[in-house]
């Protein structure tokens, strides 16, 4: 079985280093594995890096790097998704680390009867410091990111809505086409909901791991949050079969925190005070349950104050995306996304006869 595997970059040569290190271990046989390397046009030298990898004998069956004029992450991947020529293709995050046996495990799992696989994907910190396994242990509770299953191991099989660093077979591809890209960070939930709507599963395996880089700041961390929060608003006026209901939580939360503000304004302060109660419970058996952990640190004592950060950060961009539905429906009205994506689909359907024939002769 030949597997692509994808990467996309815009300016990220101080990340990229143990990823390269990481591919180039892979135990997967060399020869059968395909790298597609995707600069979104970088200017601090990632693509240079992509470059020298390429350049450097790993005895991979190819290495390919594509140029991507348009900075977007959907734009990038439909790039790949139209470049890779092998039965499977797995995506893998630039902010990513990979166990040797990443690439044999997803082949092992699909070689099983699966058409899409991935696995947990916890988050890890680059050079660690006090600070940043505070970030770090905010970023990994379910009460600061995410209840998606695919972020922390899993110890069984089981089907989930979404996966990250997921491995398609090349018919997947051929059958849903490419990203939609008009949306930005949620261009995954639209894609993987086109994916489930096609009658395909997506299988989180426990044998499979990857790792993602946490942000190291709670600068870039609220940034992060408030962007995904944005994106939320914005993709319910396209897709909201691809969101749950959990994705509104930070915005219901902000909102009634608005309407409990105002009324006590008005001198009806008890709705105010439930409401604080309740998540500061909330918050307090979160942050102890961090505590439990074997890093604990002394910055710790701050998550009470970060978890509601990242809450208002994410619901106020939730609702700022809600706002702008309007103006950003007109923007994209004269978009050629829909034919993006079916020319991903005309592609991938090109290039699978072409290799066909060339492995019949």
């Amino acid at each position: 079985m030949i597997v692509s595997l994808c990467m996309i970059a815009f300016n990220e040569v101080e990340a990229i280093d143990g990823l390269f290190g990481d591919i180039a271990l892979q135990e997967y046989p060399h020869n059968k594995i395909e790298v597609v390397f995707v600069d979104s046009m970088s200017t601090d030298g990632t693509y240079e890096k992509m470059l020298e990898f390429k350049h450097t004998d790993y005895g991979f069956r190819d290495v390919k790097i594509v140029r991507a004029e348009k900075k977007n992450q959907a734009s990038s991947w439909n790039e790949a998704l139209m470049a890779f020529t092998g039965d499977v293709v797995i995506r893998v995050d630039a902010h990513a680390r990979i166990p040797r046996n990443f690439v044999s495990r997803n082949v092992y799992n699909l070689k099983q009867g699966e058409n899409v696989v991935g696995g947990g994907r916890p988050n890890i910190s680059s050079n660690v410091s006090s600070w940043k396994l505070t970030l770090l242990a905010a970023e990994d509770s379910l009460f600061g990111s995410s209840i998606a299953g695919y972020r922390r191991p899993s110890t069984e099989k089981e089907y989930m809505d979404s996966l990250f660093h997921a491995a398609y077979r090349r018919e997947v591809i051929a059958e849903v086409g490419g990203f939609n890209e008009d949306l930005g960070r949620t261009e995954d939930n639209e894609f993987h909901y086109r994916i489930r709507q096609a009658g395909y599963r997506m299988c989180c395996c426990p044998d499979i791991i990857s790792y993602q880089h946490s942000r190291n700041t709670l600068k870039h961390m609220i940034r992060q949050k408030y962007g995904n929060g944005k994106w939320i608003g914005l993709t319910l006026s396209v897709c909201p079969g691809c969101l749950s209901y959990f994705h509104f939580a930070p915005f219901l939360f902000v909102m009634m925190l608005a309407v409990c503000g105002v009324l006590a304004c008005f001198g009806h302060g008890f709705a105010l005070m439930v409401l604080l109660i309740l998540y500061g419970m909330f918050d307090f058996v979160n942050s102890v349950s961090c505590c439990t952990l074997k890093n604990i640190q002394p910055q710790f004592a701050l998550l009470p104050l970060i978890f509601p950060l990242l809450h208002v950060a994410y619901g106020i961009g939730t609702i700022v995306g809600l706002a702008e539905i309007p103006v950003w429906q007109k923007k994209i009205k004269t978009s050629d996304a829909k034919e993006r994506i079916e020319l991903v689909r005309q592609k991938v359907r090109e290039n699978t006869q072409v290799i066909w024939n060339e492995r019949a002769l």
